[in-house]
């Protein structure tokens, strides 16, 4: 159920990307903000993720994936109505606002049911969701907006949202997440807790703004190479389609081999090296692949962070902290990859800047371990919050 209701957060992120020459011509906007319409789904976690895991200690995670759902779904429906940057904007922020709230809610229901379980495999199962909803706007927008427009892209995002809202009212908590449901509206994690758990929000969000500038950027470098758009965003969709089953299924091998960070640092080495080949090798197929089949390999493990250094107490607010960092990184670089573009003209310097960001991943999740290891659990004081 969680999936297939996180798959809509993805095909609406993936509207700006997939339409991405269309919105250009459209808006009369450059490649710079571009990336910034990419970053505004994501700026209002900045602002609201922290509060946001706070507030749901409070009211339930229910209630708060049904409220960002009902966001994003409005933010969708004024994004289809849009006819100039400054209302897509509005309604790009909007539906973000509500897309924080969801993500918070999701990572927290899958954690209840979980945590010191197959929680590597669970998380794993959750992440796919992603780059499915990524494949899919890959091959399903650009021929829906060349028949439709992309206005009829924006609403069929919505609509799909608008279906998680019924999927979500049948979520039930399970019987063990009553105490944690219970918490007070306090910080109240260890510094401990604040230091891994910080270190955990940056790698994920460096491992995301790698993917999330690859499959919006590299169309582009394909269209010069001769392919057209669609032909593009198929190729691209590769990426996603093989990572629903290499993110579950190297999920679950890593939690039985007992080695997830072997997994990790592996499928991240691999992703950036392959990366950096893409704007020079002249089978870009083959590569493709190659990235496929490397980067779902961390994703899961690193999803899995918080669950594994968060108390059951301080779970709720330590994912408002988790996905704080997520999403200052997330609103912010993908422009940086989108000036790259403008100040080098070159369609190869996004795509190498996401390959930096991979390479970033690995020195964050180092990190975090040699932390770890390095400072002992403390009990929790209220100096500590």
């Amino acid at each position: 159920m969680l999936l297939l209701v996180r798959t809509g957060m993805a095909l609406q992120f993936q509207t700006v990307g997939s339409l991405a020459p269309k919105l250009i011509e459209d808006l009369a906007i450059d490649y710079g903000l571009l990336g910034t319409l990419l970053g505004l789904y994501m700026l209002p976690g900045i602002v609201i993720a922290l509060p946001g895991g706070v507030l749901m200690a409070r009211f339930g995670a229910r209630a708060m994936a049904l409220t960002g759902l009902a966001g994003m779904m409005l933010g969708g429906v004024v994004m289809g109505a849009s006819t100039g940057f400054g209302t897509m904007a509005i309604g790009r922020l909007v539906s973000g606002t509500g897309a924080v709230f969801l993500n918070i809610a999701l990572t927290k229901m899958v954690a209840d049911w979980f945590a010191g379980r197959e929680i590597v495999t669970a998380m794993s199962l959750l992440a796919s969701s992603w780059p499915l909803g990524i494949a899919l706007g890959l091959i399903v927008f650009v021929p829906m907006a060349e028949y439709a427009g992309w206005q009829a892209v924006m609403y069929a995002a919505a609509a799909y949202v608008g279906g998680g809202i019924v999927v979500t009212v049948f979520y039930r908590s399970p019987p063990d997440a009553a105490t944690a449901s219970a918490a007070t509206l306090a910080l109240n994690l260890t510094r401990r807790e604040w230091l891994l758990v910080s270190l955990a929000g940056l790698a994920w969000a460096a491992f995301n703004v790698a993917y999330i500038v690859l499959v919006s950027f590299a169309p582009e470098l394909l269209v010069v190479r001769g392919y057209s758009l669609t032909q593009a965003s198929w190729l691209l969709s590769i990426i996603g389609w093989v990572m629903i089953v290499t993110i579950p299924l190297s999920g679950f091998l890593a939690e039985q081999s007992g080695r997830p960070t072997a997994f990790t640092i592996a499928g991240l080495g691999v992703s950036a090296f392959a990366i950096v080949l893409l704007p020079f090798v002249t089978a870009p197929v083959i590569v493709l692949v190659v990235i496929a089949l490397a980067v779902g390999l961390p994703a899961g493990p690193l999803f899995a962070l918080p669950a594994q250094v968060l108390r059951p107490e301080s779970r709720a607010s330590g994912m408002g902290i988790f996905y704080t960092w997520y999403y200052c990184c997330m609103a912010a670089l993908p422009s940086f990859a989108g000036i790259a573009r403008d100040l080098v003209r070159s369609p190869a310097a996004p795509v190498l800047f996401a390959a930096a960001m991979m390479a970033a991943t690995i020195v964050l999740l180092i990190w975090l371990l040699i932390a770890a290891r390095a400072r002992k659990p403390t009990p929790a004081r209220a100096t500590d919050a």
